[in-house]
């Protein structure tokens, strides 16, 4: 049985909480991580990790080896999110930031890279167009698009896919109703995208059948971005 390692895992209703079940439920063995001081993700998460911590995110993908075996997918669902914009983002947000989504992405990635089995693997990673008014989030977010599709085109060798999933405004239980009557004109569907959803294209991203698609940022946003 295959091993998956999914991050973020530690709120219900999200999308990585959704992905891991997803997954198990199509033949994967699946190790999660997120905050150890994150209350909710008690029962969520196996592997408690600060990624924040440069050291952690190394520590992490040995921890699972070490437990579990190698892994051969990799989905980066974690994310630090502070809003900000240009006039009040400080230089601690915006490092911090930085080192949860980018720097801690780069290095779980060369990590997974260095142990991955020899049929290869896949990396999966999420971003956001939501950078007016939330700088740090979206600066950090830019940084990762650019290291997964690097990701795709240096570890292609190693039998390694790598792509950014965007899946636009996801209701995870952040939105009130107003906020869901306002976006629903805006996606072709008639209907907001939901944490299955997604968890559906990271299954299929991450299957032998879907490896083929690589180094590509796909919008999965049920037409948002199309804005018809």
């Amino acid at each position: 049985m295959p091993l998956a390692l999914v991050t973020g895992a530690g709120r219900d209703g999200n999308i990585a909480s959704a992905i891991a079940p997803r997954l198990r439920a199509e033949g994967w063995d699946v190790a999660t991580s997120d905050l150890a001081a994150n209350e909710d993700a008690v029962d969520n998460v196996d592997l408690p990790c600060d990624l924040s911590d440069a050291e952690a995110p190394e520590e992490l993908i040995a921890a699972v080896v070490r437990e579990r075996g190698p892994i051969s997918a990799l989905v980066l669902s974690h994310a630090h999110d502070v809003e900000s914009g240009i006039l009040d983002t400080t230089a601690a947000s915006f490092d911090t930031h930085i080192a949860v989504n980018a720097r801690a992405s780069l290095l779980l990635i060369a990590a997974f890279a260095r142990q991955i089995p020899p049929a290869g693997g896949a990396i999966v990673a999420f971003t956001s167009d939501h950078t007016t008014g939330n700088l740090p989030y979206g600066a950090s977010k830019a940084a990762l698009d650019r290291i997964v599709i690097s990701a795709a085109s240096e570890l292609g060798p190693r039998g390694i896919s790598a792509n950014v999933v965007n899946p636009g405004p996801i209701d995870t239980g952040w939105m009130d109703e107003e906020l869901r009557e306002a976006l629903r004109p805006h996606h072709p569907l008639g209907r907001l995208g939901t944490p299955a959803d997604i968890a559906a294209v990271t299954a299929f991203l991450i299957s032998d059948a879907g490896r083929w698609i690589t180094g590509q940022l796909l919008c999965a946003d049920g037409g948002f971005s199309a804005r018809i």
